[in-house]
């Protein structure tokens, strides 16, 4: 496979549907990956390839809302649900957890390709972030992951043992590596690598409450 291919996935249990996603897939000129369950996904070595997942929402075992999240707690996926009910609350949920899309059977062609070229466009981005975050040094990670809890360069020397001089040099380059024009920003891109952010307590995305 070519280093910059891209690669769908597709989890749902019914056979025909998961050969019919693959045709379509393959016929916009993307790799497809096929699995019948949430477990059978999970279990695939991770890709450092652009890529996205077409997640069947009632999949039996480990529901699409359940793999939702447990993809979230692993990496960021772009995730379009299928479903073939309409389910707003679930609708909803999905999207509040992060889904770039929720599509209704039957699939239309060209709203499902528009979504998963949508889908692979975030993925290449969040590969670049993270091609920007392995370049920083130890240290200015180490500052970065201080600067977006909201410390000011003083507190953040205290924290670390420099000087305020050397905390706004190395926050000079982590906004330059990061290619981050103001602090939100800053914490923006954070949050999309998964960095530990303040107030983030939040119940678990892709859980359903309680019955």
């Amino acid at each position: 496979m070519p280093a910059d291919s891209a690669i769908v996935f597709v989890v749902d249990d019914d056979v025909s549907v998961r050969e019919s996603l693959e045709s379509v897939i393959k016929s916009a000129g993307w790799f497809a990956e096929l699995f019948a369950s949430g477990q059978e996904f999970l279990a695939r070595p991770r890709v450092t390839v652009p890529c996205c997942l077409l997640l069947d929402v009632s999949l039996p075992g480990l529901s699409g809302l359940e793999l939702q999240w447990e993809i979230a707690e692993r990496t960021e996926m772009p995730i379009i649900f299928i479903t073939g009910h309409g389910d707003v609350p679930i609708t909803v949920q999905a999207m509040k957890a992060g889904a770039l899309e929720v599509l209704t059977k039957p699939l239309k062609r060209d709203v499902l390709l528009d979504a998963i070229r949508s889908a692979l466009e975030r993925s290449r981005e969040m590969q670049a972030i993270r091609s920007c975050y392995q370049s920083l040094t130890r240290r200015e990670r180490e500052v970065m992951a201080l600067v977006v809890t909201g410390l000011l360069n003083k507190q953040i020397g205290g924290e670390l043992g420099i000087s305020e001089i050397t905390v706004k040099k190395h926050r000079g380059q982590v906004m330059r590596k990061m290619k981050a024009d103001s602090l939100p920003e800053l914490v923006t891109i954070a949050a999309r690598l998964g960095l530990q952010l303040p107030g983030r307590t939040e119940d678990p995305p892709g859980r359903l409450p309680d019955r």
